[in-house]
């Protein structure tokens, strides 16, 4: 993992220069995707979790990488980076802005992980090619989509009980995700596919990752170390 990684910061994920180059940056990848493959079966192996938190008034962002068991929901291994934001915000393409730090997080594990659970989206993005299918195609690794709340799609609510779901559809029809009851009752996740991952497996995954509570564990935690890890940053900053 680390060779292949170290490979493609050097070709794939530099900095463009501006919007239109980063858009067919986004367009050469995007057929990189695969999409015929299960990906590994949930509840073993190693699962990694990434996350970014922001420091605008520094342009510093702050990445985590957290592995766990996926038996056990057990702490594997975990490790940050911080850099500089190098690329302004823009609408379906913020994977440019997270990508390089995320990259630098996942290159400092000495385990290589079956499949990556990005805080994002993966198909269920305005351009199809959401952060979790960027992350995907660099590195070749598995990876889906685990989403707070909805984008540029639309859902009919899903059945109130944990593993009832909806299909979230594109402006298309076309299928894109789910939007996924983790817990009875409590507001669904919105699940994509991003690589080598079909998306009955990538919502058994977020199942088995999320056993009490909304999020999958991967997400809870790699969120909580990248924001301890920005707070670590900008006080010795």
């Amino acid at each position: 993992m680390i060779a292949r990684l170290l490979s493609h910061l050097m070709t794939t994920s530099e900095t463009p220069a501006d919007e239109t180059e980063a858009r067919a940056i986004q367009d050469e990848l995007r057929r990189g995707v695969v999409l015929d493959e299960p990906g590994p079966p949930p509840g073993t192996g190693l699962v990694a979790g990434v996350d970014v938190a922001y420091d605008d008034e520094r342009d510093l962002v702050a990445a985590a990488a957290v592995v766990l068991d996926a038996g056990t929901l057990e702490v594997v291994e975990e490790r940050t980076a911080v850099g500089r934001v190098s690329f302004p915000y823009v609408p379906g393409l913020l994977a440019f802005r997270e990508l390089p730090t995320v990259l630098a997080a996942l290159d400092a594990l000495t385990v290589t992980p079956g499949l990556v659970v990005c805080d994002g989206y993966g198909l269920a993005h305005p351009r199809g090619f959401g952060l979790a299918c960027h992350l995907g195609v660099v590195t070749g690794l598995p990876s889906i989509g685990v989403a707070k709340n909805p984008f540029t799609f639309t859902y009919e609510e899903p059945g109130a009980r944990r593993g009832d779901a909806a299909p979230l559809l594109a402006a298309d029809g076309a299928v894109v995700g789910r939007a996924l009851r983790t817990q009875g009752g409590i507001k669904p996740v919105y699940v994509s596919v991003g690589h080598r991952v079909s998306l009955d497996n990538a919502c058994a995954h977020t199942l088995a990752l999320s056993p009490r509570y909304r999020l999958p564990e991967t997400t809870r935690r790699a969120d909580s170390l990248c924001r301890r890890a920005l707070r670590e940053a900008t006080r010795t900053g």
